[in-house]
């Protein structure tokens, strides 16, 4: 309990900590130690005195993440032990050394118990993203300890946090390789090939969290015309070609991500005609489409990164949905989804149940969609169920 700084909380604000979960907030605290950097590690100590566990230290909203609500030393030892514990799962749900894939997150914040990390594995590559200062700090160690733990799974380590760190930290953090090096970014996913932007592309170059839904949608597209709204790689788009849809048109309004949709059907799909990417504005697309598909996809970028965001993002769920379900022809299936963390489940469920209304046509819930095993939600932490998605029916 010694070996930190110590931050002191006000009276009863203990309490989620002793329900494990994992963020202080700025609020919540009484007075710190004297001199604590940003990103450091610190003890959490209670109003009556009473430990509780150590964290990474932030300025701002959260001012702890914890790391361990025991009183344990933050060392080498410690994120070994971590980074083992979250491999040892992926091994025990076939994820690792799969022959047919060879994309997995290894690293889930939270959900891994390691809030503010994540790292995704691409073949050989690791991609390594810091979503607060305290895991930028140590992202040298756990490099050096992910190396050791995967065993010569993984041969390079790409750090890619520039857009994730808090601006305000003002960290003059670059992008780049911690280990290794080279261009071989062609990941494997369910016998599919993709090309991974692990340099400039979102998120860690590729969104692996719509894996099994991208695998269900392949289940639903023989035969159909599909339209895969907001694109980005094209990922939804090659399955549905492998599942034999009479049409393929992507939709994204990034010329950068048609490129990279173009490139993924290619790889997958040579001199293919069943495929078309346009380069424009969803809604715009929309209502000009015609009634020509029986499976579109939706899954736009975040609406509300922030709970003062989440009217405005209810109302753009709405009104999406209801275009999409206006064009969609009967017997048509919907996919539609939204990443945003502070939309709950009742939320984006309510938003198209409202967009189903104003459009008045029947719609069934074939389906209720969430991420995948390997963005596990921390039981303790239920905001860690940041994907929905529902697949509809509608007549």
């Amino acid at each position: 309990m010694g070996k930190y700084k110590k931050v002191y909380l006000k009276k009863g604000k203990e309490q989620s900590l002793d329900r494990f979960h994992p963020w202080v907030f700025s609020g919540a605290v009484s007075y710190t130690d004297d001199g604590i950097d940003e990103g450091e590690v610190v003890s959490v100590i209670d109003n009556g005195g009473r430990y509780i566990g150590v964290g990474h230290f932030q300025v701002g909203s959260i001012a702890v993440r914890m790391l361990a609500f025991d009183d344990i030393e933050i060392n080498d030892a410690y994120w070994r032990n971590s980074l083992a514990c979250a491999l040892a799962m992926r091994v025990s749900l076939g994820m690792v050394d799969n022959p047919c894939g060879n994309t997995y997150r290894l690293i889930h914040g939270e959900g891994d118990f390691m809030p503010g990390l994540v790292i995704d594995i691409y073949g050989k590559t690791a991609v390594m993203q810091a979503h607060s200062v305290g895991m930028h700090v140590s992202r040298n160690i756990i490099s050096h300890e992910l190396l050791s733990v995967m065993d010569g799974r993984v041969e390079n380590v790409y750090y890619k946090s520039e857009t994730t760190l808090p601006y305000k930290a003002d960290l003059g953090q670059e992008d780049g390789f911690l280990y290794g090096g080279g261009n071989d970014n062609i990941a494997t996913e369910n016998g599919l090939k993709f090309y991974v932007d692990w340099l400039k592309g979102q998120k860690t170059g590729f969104f692996i969290d719509q894996r099994d839904n991208r695998s269900l949608l392949e289940q639903y597209s023989k035969g159909r015309k599909v339209l895969n709204m907001f694109c980005y790689t094209g990922g939804f788009s090659v399955y549905a070609m492998r599942g034999g849809a009479s049409l393929v048109h992507s939709v994204d309004s990034s010329a950068k991500a048609i490129e990279l949709t173009e490139r993924n059907i290619g790889i997958n799909f040579p001199n293919e005609q069943r495929h078309t990417a346009y380069c424009d504005d969803a809604f715009k697309f929309l209502e000009k489409s015609g009634d020509q598909y029986d499976l579109v996809i939706l899954d736009p970028p975040a609406f509300a990164k922030h709970r003062t965001a989440l009217h405005n993002a209810l109302k753009g769920y709405t009104r999406l949905n209801a275009k999409a379900l206006e064009k969609i022809r009967p017997g048509g299936i919907l996919f539609t989804f939204s990443c945003s963390q502070v939309v709950t489940k009742d939320n984006f469920r309510n938003a198209v149940f409202t967009a189903a209304a104003l459009i008045r046509r029947k719609v069934r819930i074939l389906h209720q969609l969430h991420q995948p095993a390997d963005h596990p939600i921390n039981i303790y932490h239920p905001e860690g169920e940041y994907l929905k998605g529902l697949v509809l029916y509608v007549e």
